[in-house]
């Protein structure tokens, strides 16, 4: 801090108290010096300075504590000494929450409001799965020596180590992120695990508009579509899987046989309709996850725990022949 000094202050030789030249003035500034340290000293020093040994992988890092999860790839942390700084996990891209998303950044997302609302729900899937991993978790900021330290806006660059493993890199794998675009010595290893979980449609990458299909709904060879979905079944789900549900509608003028036809989440849960399922023009098909008696509109997986997120998931049909038709994210 800089003290300036108050000319506010007269300067006469003496007082009638007897006070020497520049005594009030000397006052003053002791009064001043005084306040302020109070002032400051509830103000931590700046954070210890970012390590330049060996900052890459295999470098110890620093310690810190993660104290707020701002998104996907944001974290606030706090040093040993009390101070704090920003980090933003190196290497790593997750969709925003707090600001618009372009769809053209992360390949094969269609350029659509139906993309960037896709995207906007992907980001802030990455943030709740940041947040059950790092908040309040002690971890290591670990550096790249072909990476700059601090970004454009002033925050850490770093990979984050929590119990030994990198975040950055986890991130990546679960598909909740997609490579930046930048230089650092884990691009390789960082690009093949995101080619895996968009080759999988884990995470944001489900949002990809794959095997022609449209992004809204509809289907290259099939009228069918996706009219609902019911993944928050009033109180528990797993207590009430009978209001769980997606229901299907047939958009074309034709009966639609969906005989063999499987439906499935992004976990992979699956299930198959039996023959002889025909879905009316402009009719629909409901698929409840619980157990009942079966109608001509109205399936039941029997499954006994929930399948449909709450939090976001995937709607997967693909044909008897194993085609996918449909994939609609939520």
């Amino acid at each position: 801090m800089e003290y300036q000094y108050d000319r506010s202050v007269s300067h006469t030789r003496a007082s009638r108290t007897g006070e020497p030249d520049g005594g009030p003035s000397l006052a003053a500034a002791v009064l001043v010096l005084v306040v302020s340290a109070g002032c400051l000293a509830g103000v931590p020093g700046p954070g210890p300075a970012t390590p330049t040994a060996g900052p890459g992988v295999a470098s110890d890092g620093v310690a810190v504590t993660v104290v707020d999860v701002v998104d996907g790839d944001t974290v606030d942390v706090a040093y040993a000494n009390g101070t704090r700084d920003t980090v933003r996990l190196l290497g790593v891209d997750s969709p925003e929450v707090r600001a618009d998303n372009d769809p053209v950044e992360f390949a094969g997302v269609p350029d659509s409001g139906a993309g960037e609302r896709c995207l906007r729900r992907a980001g802030a899937n990455a943030s709740a799965y940041a947040e059950d991993r790092l908040a309040g978790e002690s971890v290591r900021l670990v550096f790249d020596p072909e990476s700059e330290r601090r970004g454009y806006y002033g925050r850490l660059l770093a990979y984050v180590h929590v119990d030994g493993s990198s975040f950055n890199h986890a991130l990546l794998e679960a598909g909740h992120a997609r490579v930046y675009d930048t230089t650092f010595t884990e691009r390789e290893r960082y690009d093949r695990a995101a080619a895996a979980a968009r080759e999988e449609r884990r995470g944001l990458w489900s949002c990809v508009d794959t095997d022609g299909t449209g992004f809204d709904g509809s289907v290259r060879e099939s009228p069918l579509e996706v009219a609902a979905v019911d993944y928050d079944a009033p109180g528990n789900d797993n207590d009430n899987l009978d209001e769980e549900s997606v229901t299907f509608r047939n958009a074309g003028s034709d009966p639609l046989d969906v005989s063999g036809w499987t439906v499935a989440d992004a976990a992979g849960h699956e299930y198959t309709f039996p023959e002889g399922t025909v879905v009316d023009p402009g009719g629909t098909v409901r698929l409840r996850t619980g157990a009942g008696d079966d109608t001509a509109t109205t399936y039941h997986w029997g499954r006994s725990g929930a399948v449909w997120n709450n939090d976001g998931d995937v709607v997967v049909v693909r044909n008897a022949s194993g085609s996918t038709l449909l994939r609609v994210p939520y």
